[in-house]
This record gives structure tokens, sequence and C-alpha cells, in this order.
């Protein structure tokens, strides 16, 4: 990889600064919603992944989303259950990815951006609100914040880079991106980004500074 070019730090959220669930029975059990069995089969399967292709392009709006879903299940889940598990699916940010940022921001060797799948309903809770601060602010810090509900396009699509180049005024070759998905991975290797894939079970913060730091983007010590 050759670092002389590099003059952007560009995070994935979910796996990488955010845990998330990894699972619908995971995301039951945080959500306090029971267990049940649904529908199995390949239509049930495809029809949940194209509603979440448009949910996560901001093609459909969370209601609509929670219904689609619930339908699959065929009564088995209420969109209530749908929008409960939905809203625990973000668990917490992992150790460190903050302070780590920081030192990126000042450094002033980098900038820093954020390239994320993810919904509107998620999206907002890394917003402050009326009644106080945002459950997840990490991302307020990075300079380039963009998400695929409002470029409505996805990873790993190529366009999706390209959208992020565009908007943020970064070039491809400058671009270094931590993604916790390695189909995500080839899809920003394959735009002409430097990739990185880190692994979401693991210390994140650990990770990507080992690689910050190997690359003479972060300093030793």
């Amino acid at each position: 990889m050759s670092t002389d070019a590099i003059g952007a730090v560009v995070f994935d959220w979910g796996g990488v600064i955010l845990r998330i669930c990894r699972s619908w029975e995971e995301g039951c059990d945080r959500a306090g919603v029971a267990r049940r069995e649904r529908p199995g089969g390949e239509a049930m399967t495809l029809e949940r992944r194209r509603l979440n292709g448009l949910y996560q392009t901001g093609m459909i709006d969370c209601e609509t989303y929670f219904d689609g879903v619930a339908a699959t299940t065929m009564g088995v889940y209420a969109a209530s259950d749908v929008r409960r598990v939905h809203d625990a699916w973000l668990v917490e940010e992992y150790d460190g990815v903050r302070a780590l940022i920081e030192e990126l921001n000042g450094s002033g060797r980098v900038q820093t951006g954020l390239l994320s799948n993810t919904s509107h309903r998620h999206w907002l809770r890394h917003m402050p609100t009326g009644n106080g601060a945002a459950d997840f602010p990490t991302i307020g810090l990075l300079q380039h914040k963009h998400a695929s509900h409002l470029l409505k396009l996805a990873k790993p699509s190529i366009d999706i880079h390209r959208a992020f180049e565009r908007e943020s005024g970064l070039v491809a070759s400058q671009i270094l991106f931590f993604d916790d998905l390695a189909e995500n991975i080839s899809g920003a290797r394959a735009a002409g980004w430097h990739a990185v894939q880190i692994d979401h079970t693991g210390d994140t913060a650990s990770q990507m500074r080992a690689t910050l730091r190997s690359l003479g983007i972060l300093d030793d010590g």
C-alpha cells in the first residue's frame, strides 16, 4: 500500500465505531422480544433482503419497513416487535474509538469521514436531541459524514464511493477506509480506495491504531 498520498481516514459505523447486533435472535434478546420461529424459505429471505435494501437506500420510510418485515413473518411478529428489535440493534460505541478520532483530527495530517449503510431512524441516534446528548455521538466528530439512506446508494457498489468522493472533495487514492465486512472492503478497493478489514469481535480501536501507526499516519507511543 502506497501511503504518501493518504489524506483521509474514513470509517464504517456498525462493526467499526459502534457495536451492533449481528442476528435477529440477538436483536430480539436485547429488545426483550420473545424469539419465535419465523417462516423460512428462500422467498421470505429474499423479500427481507429486498426491504432492507430499500430501507437503507432511503426508498421506503421506517414504518413501511417495519410493516413489510412483519408481513414476511406471516403474523409471527408484529410491526411493533420489528421496531423494538430495530431500535435495540445499535448497542454501544467501542472503547477507544472516540479517542482515536480525536487524535486523528488533532494531528493535522488527515481529514476524517464516515461511509455507512444505515437508516434514517438509526442515523438520528448520533445526533443530540432536545432531551440531552446523542446516544452514540462519536461520528459527530468526523468531518465528512455520508450514509446510504441519504446518498440513495449502498455499499459495496462503486457508485456510493464515487458519491462520497463528490460530496467530500476527496479522490480515491487519498482515502484509507476501515470496514468490518469483506464485501465492503472489496467494493472500496474496486473503487480505488485503500481498505483494511476490521474484526468487529475484537478491539477495533487497537486494530485501526496499529494500521495507522504502521503507515505513519499516527506516531508510535
